[in-house]
């Protein structure tokens, strides 16, 4: 049915199942996943975007896929996303990323949540859905996600996503709400290494490690066996120093109650915050435990490194890709999420062209030869 560059899709999407109706079925279910692929990377951002999208690149279009009856209206791609389950068209992307993407050994692999604020709905009592995400900091990809239904519930997602993962050999980093034994307990089943933040949320063991760091300054960790390490960033007139301890002493971490619950645990973290910014300073200090060895340098490194979720793909889903003014609901948002996913990472990986992806997605839209190379990458 389709030829390159367009097979990749096919052969990833081909598994999700088409719950209409068969003889009320005018357009291929996965013809208009490619379409809302293809429309998203040339910078359309919602079904009434797509649909005029491919309606002026129907030729094009002809090329690739048999087009029975057309291109599909604006409605029609919004009820038949709405229809397709989530979790298959999740596992179809995370089998096209597991085919075509390989993390790296050491790698950082972010896990964080994002709401769709236009996902919610007083009227229909509907809340904004949640999708949590896993990004690759090196590979700079989306390594999959799973939808909540709120926020609070990324405490049930993120282990399903741990589960889908190839993270061998990677550094997960959750923050606090996924500060969780069940999710040390996979990563490390599964060949990684975590990071955790430690907060509130865990009273003891926030209690326990910030009271052995007290006592490790006064004593200026003296007979303790420990790591240091330290930076310093300048940027627009702020300064902001950051030091990092590490403990990996037995007889200390004895003091912390349940310790052994947690699979593997090694080391436990004290990062201190300084922001200089004209004649105010601010301090911070930030708490985590972790199955690495005691490295202070690397672990330092690994906590700046899970921000880049917030920059590298938050910012970009909300600033190029409008995602919070988008009033899709359900599971429409959800699989629209994963179409943006899909489309970011298609344009992260094109390197020939130098520019930002917003920029990409214009050329993407202006060229088709550009279109085809961003989708060889499938």
């Amino acid at each position: 049915m389709l030829q390159t560059p367009l097979a990749g899709i096919q052969r990833c999407f081909s598994t999700v199942v088409d719950s209409r109706v068969d003889y009320l079925v005018e357009h291929n279910l996965l013809e208009m996943i490619i379409m809302s692929i293809c429309a998203v990377i040339c910078g359309a951002d919602n079904w009434v975007e797509v649909a005029d999208w491919a309606r002026e690149k129907m030729d094009w279009l002809k090329h690739h896929l048999e087009l029975k009856n057309g291109i599909p209206s604006h409605d029609t791609f919004r009820r038949v996303f709405l229809r397709i389950d989530p979790e298959q068209y999740q596992a179809s992307f995370m089998s096209w990323i597991q085919a075509v993407f390989a993390a790296t050994k050491g790698q950082v692999v972010a896990v964080d949540g994002k709401q769709l604020r236009g996902s919610k709905s007083r009227r229909l009592g509907q809340k904004a859905i949640c999708m949590v995400s896993a990004w690759a900091v090196k590979n700079r990809i989306v390594l999959g996600q799973r939808k909540t239904e709120e926020k609070s519930n990324e405490i049930k997602a993120i282990p399903e996503l741990l589960k889908l993962l190839e993270i061998a050999g990677c550094i997960v980093t959750i923050d606090a709400a996924g500060c969780q034994r069940e999710n040390a307990r996979i990563i490390v089943e599964q060949g990684g290494d975590y990071l955790l933040a430690v907060k509130d949320n865990q009273g003891k063991l926030h209690d326990d490690i910030r009271f052995l760091f007290s006592i490790a300054h006064d004593r200026d960790f003296k007979g303790i066996d420990s790591d240091w390490a330290r930076s310093v960033s300048k940027d627009h007139g702020r300064i902001e120093i950051r030091e990092c301890w590490v403990i990996d002493d037995e007889q200390e971490l004895d003091f912390i109650r349940d310790h052994e619950a947690w699979s593997k645990l090694q080391t436990i973290t004290m990062i201190r915050s300084t922001r200089r910014e004209g004649e105010t300073t601010s301090t911070q200090d930030s708490y985590f435990i972790s199955s690495l060895a005691c490295d202070a340098r690397r672990i330092l490194e690994a906590k700046r490194s899970h921000w880049a979720i917030e920059n590298g793909l938050h910012w970009l889903l909300d600033v190029v890709f409008n995602e919070d003014r988008h009033q899709l609901k359900g599971n429409g948002a959800a699989n629209m999420a994963a179409v943006r996913h899909m489309a970011l990472n298609l344009l992260k990986q094109e390197k020939t062209g130098k520019c930002g992806i917003k920029r990409k997605r214009k050329r993407a839209a202006w060229s088709t030869d550009y279109l085809e190379r961003v989708l060889q990458l499938c």
